[in-house]
């Protein structure tokens, strides 16, 4: 649209200086001051028709970022976390992964994109001049504060433009929608789950290293072993999560060594099986002092007497590790004789 189409009423009229132009140079200001440039309007200034335009496209632009934020939750509460998808050039990516970073970039860039749309076609864009002061908060500072906010407000037509007023704090309205799903991951809550592992009475102990069942005459005096019940295998989706409540430590004592008479009577001609995860953080043991019978915890320092229970005898673990009874089945396998009898790992609030 040519200048010529817009009513002569509506043109700007013409500045005859630059604003704050200082021509000459004198002894009090020794370098020229060229001013701002003349102001120059844009078209949505002078017709109102462009400036509905504008208003549509920034009202589109919060649009579409409240359907991506809606896309992001249905997207969080729908995809398989294991479902993977091509898409070039990356090749097979998780589709919940890309579903997630697509629809919150979206959401996000849509609102940035129509802020800024809206700032630089809607919003005023007379530049302003104003000296420097030191920063202090006197009276006179903090009414002028007041009044440009007032104007700023006045200038951006918020009040006047409901259509992007209304449409912005939607999209800002929705937008924290995306934080408040992932709290779902918080939940729901584990119930029993923490209380019971894949063991149970029958089960046979599993080398880790070799995958085959143990016998007591595979575990030496002062040697440490570590095993996982029968069935369990690393290529099953929740391995990670049973091993870390099934991993077992394999220790033969000579039985005069045992000192704790539980410990005796649910160990099979001194092999004893203890829980692998620490009670403090839930760090796996793994460091074995064959003279004292003490397992060492690697994180913390925790240290456990195995010929006594498994009590802690220094560190910050607040309890024993657990015990798993065991035996020898008609083969002459080691199995175990039942579950553990208390929660392996550290105490949880729910604990009782």
């Amino acid at each position: 649209m040519s200048s010529q189409d817009i009513p002569e009423e509506n043109l700007p009229a013409e500045a005859e200086h630059a604003h704050g132009a200082v021509d000459v140079a004198d002894e009090k200001n020794p370098f020229a001051d060229p001013g701002l440039p003349p102001h120059e309007s844009r078209i949505q200034d002078i017709d109102e028709r462009a400036a509905k335009r504008s208003e549509r496209t920034v009202a589109l632009l919060f649009t579409v970022s409240m359907l991506a934020t809606v896309g992001f939750i249905a997207s969080y509460v729908s995809i398989p976390h294991d479902k993977s998808v091509f898409i070039f050039p990356f090749g097979h990516v998780s589709a919940l992964n890309f579903a997630l970073g697509l629809t919150l970039g979206a959401a996000l860039f849509c609102i940035g994109a129509g802020a800024v749309h809206w700032a630089r076609t809607l919003m005023s864009d007379a530049e302003v001049a104003d000296e420097r002061h030191p920063i202090e908060a006197a009276p006179e500072v903090r009414a002028k504060v007041h009044a440009d906010f007032a104007e700023g407000a006045k200038e951006s037509a918020l009040g006047r433009r409901k259509l992007i007023r209304n449409t912005m704090f939607g999209a800002l309205t929705l937008v924290p929608l995306s934080g408040v799903m992932l709290l779902r991951d918080l939940g729901p809550l584990p119930h029993d789950k923490l209380r019971h592992t894949l063991w149970s009475k029958g089960k046979l102990l599993v080398n880790m290293n070799t995958n085959e069942p143990l016998r007591p005459s595979d575990v030496a005096v002062g040697s440490l072993t570590f095993a996982k019940p029968e069935g369990l295998e690393e290529t099953d989706e929740d391995f990670q999560t049973q091993i870390a409540k099934a991993a077992l430590m394999i220790i033969r004592l000579q039985p005069e060594d045992i000192k704790d008479k539980r410990e005796l009577e649910w160990s099979h001609e001194g092999v004893v099986a203890y829980s692998k995860i620490c009670t403090h953080v839930g760090c796996p043991i793994s460091l074995y002092e064959q003279q004292t019978h003490h397992v060492l915890c690697p994180c913390h320092q925790s240290t456990f007497d195995l010929s006594d229970g498994a009590r802690v005898i220094f560190g910050p673990a607040g309890h024993a590790l657990p015990q798993l009874r065991i035996g020898v089945n008609d083969q002459g396998y080691l199995e175990a004789l039942g579950d553990f009898e208390e929660p392996v790992g550290p105490a949880f609030w729910e604990r009782g």
